[in-house]
């Protein structure tokens, strides 16, 4: 089988007629502020990639959304790592539909109307966890109100509904709880504000938001933990995916040349081929018996040693590739940048060793 032939097919299975569009767009047009990737994602139906069949989504497995996000990568880097966090909210918002009817709703809409979802959090706040609520909330009669604001890493122009983490006024007595807040991106009070082209601040000024539209963590029956868990897990796996494709570009263009020797070209092979074989192993696990605290861990174990297999496999395809004219020299510098991105994914591996440390002591995993 042909290097990334296996991620093709399987995205051509489930998505048909995106790869072929994606190949016919120059690179550096397709990632440009206004370039026609999202719109070629929602024309494919890739919204309801990670849907269950029985709300009209395409029902994908980890190993299927794995592979598909590597093969995103490869064509279009910020496409892929864009529709990841549109993955891992829809996946969250998949685990919640036992726990609220008017989800089975919004999921199914997801993938019928090709709805895409953001998710902000925190990330953009110095010293707070990356899940840490960012918005807070006021009850009224006719429900609640919403303000605060977030800073998405994409989608900011392109969502369809944000969900958010919000603390609200707790339902059986005094103090505050936190609670998933899911804005539709059409709401009155939402603002989106920044230079980048997906992105940016979002601002909540006091947004009315019906009370089935916020999912508060006491309605969970203690499976909040749970949830975040495979959540976490999903992002790690498909992260993973998505900038090991855009460094599967380069290698694949170094493999087609023959200038390289084939001792190089084979080292390079191998070394991706591992990295994904690593991150198949997680995705196996994640469909064997769904995400827990073990394959959370793996997950980062994994992500982080893909990030180190990236560090020696890009810059020895981009020198392998040398010489070429400026649009392929273009092409080349942008895919390496991207690819070097993983690192700056959440969690950091500095701000993980501890808890790490503590788990491999029978010690409980914690995000940081």
């Amino acid at each position: 089988m042909r290097f990334l032939e296996r991620e093709r097919a399987t995205v051509a299975q489930l998505l048909p007629g995106l790869d072929e569009s994606l190949r016919a767009v120059p690179v550096m047009e397709l990632e440009g502020p206004s370039g026609p990737g999202i719109g070629l994602f929602r024309d494919s139906g890739g919204p309801g990639l990670l849907v269950p069949t029985a709300y009209q989504g395409r029902g994908a497995t980890a190993l299927d959304a794995l592979r598909v996000q590597r093969a995103l990568g490869s064509r279009a880097p910020s496409l892929a790592v864009a529709t990841t966090l549109h993955h891992f909210s829809t996946a969250t918002l998949a685990a919640l539909i036992p726990n609220k009817g008017m989800l089975s709703t919004l999921v199914e809409g997801v993938a019928s109307d090709n709805r895409l979802v953001a998710f902000g959090f925190a990330e953009d706040r110095p010293g707070a966890g990356v899940l840490s609520p960012s918005m807070t909330a006021t009850e009224e009669d006719e429900g609640v109100r919403i303000s605060g604001m977030t800073r998405l890493r994409s989608l900011a122009r392109s969502m369809d509904l944000l969900i958010a983490g919000a603390m609200v006024p707790c339902s059986d007595g005094p103090g505050e709880e936190p609670a998933l807040a899911l804005v539709p991106a059409d709401s009155e009070g939402m603002s989106v504000s920044g230079a980048e082209a997906e992105s940016k601040q979002v601002t909540l000024d006091n947004v009315e938001l019906a009370p089935e539209l916020l999912v508060r963590t006491s309605a969970l029956d203690g499976q909040l933990d749970a949830l975040l868990t495979a959540g976490f897990a999903w992002y790690q796996l498909l992260m993973t995916g998505s900038y090991l494709g855009a460094a599967s570009a380069l290698v694949e263009r170094a493999l087609l040349d023959n200038r390289a020797p084939e001792s190089e070209r084979v080292q390079l092979l191998v070394e991706t081929e591992g990295a994904m074989s690593a991150a198949e192993g997680v995705a196996r696990r994640i469909d064997d018996g769904g995400p827990n605290e073990s394959t959370l861990a793996a997950s980062l174990y994994v992500r982080y040693c893909v990030q180190d297999a990236l560090s020696r496999v890009v810059p020895r395809a981009v020198e392998l590739l040398g010489d070429l004219d400026s649009t392929a020299s273009d092409e080349v510098g942008h895919l390496a940048t991207c690819a070097n991105r993983l690192a700056l994914q959440p969690p950091a591996r500095f701000r993980m060793t501890g808890p790490l440390a503590a788990y491999l002591v029978d010690g409980p995993l914690t995000i940081v």
